[in-house]
């Protein structure tokens, strides 16, 4: 494997877990939303809803150096699908990256990387 792999906590990696399905699947469907129609308005309600996850996501990250690049979105600004779409892909990058980075053997088996 050769990559540096640094520890992380048990909590952090819970989160990676539980999240990552969700931050997904909450990508794929906006990515098929902006493909119909990208420059359609999301509203509010959902804007609160792909927050509310983000801000869970960035619990995780919050010492990693992506952290400086990752947004929430601006419930008044209205944002298009696409911009939505954009952001989360950023956020599942973030997220691949912290697994690579924190997840790796532990001597006998593949395992999150715990202090």
């Amino acid at each position: 494997m050769g990559k540096d792999k640094f520890y992380t906590t048990k909590e952090k990696a819970l989160t990676h877990d539980n999240t990552t399905p969700l931050l997904e699947a909450m990508y794929a469907e906006f990515k098929e939303i902006s493909k119909k129609k990208p420059d359609s308005a999301v509203s509010k309600s959902k804007i609160k809803i792909v927050n509310r996850l983000l801000e869970e996501v960035r619990t995780v990250l919050s010492e990693e150096a992506s952290i400086s690049f990752l947004d929430l979105l601006d419930e008044d600004d209205v944002p298009q699908a696409s911009d939505v779409t954009l952001i989360l892909s950023q956020y599942v990058a973030a997220m691949k990256a912290f697994r690579e980075k924190h997840y790796g053997r532990d001597g006998v088996d593949f395992t999150w990387l715990i202090k």
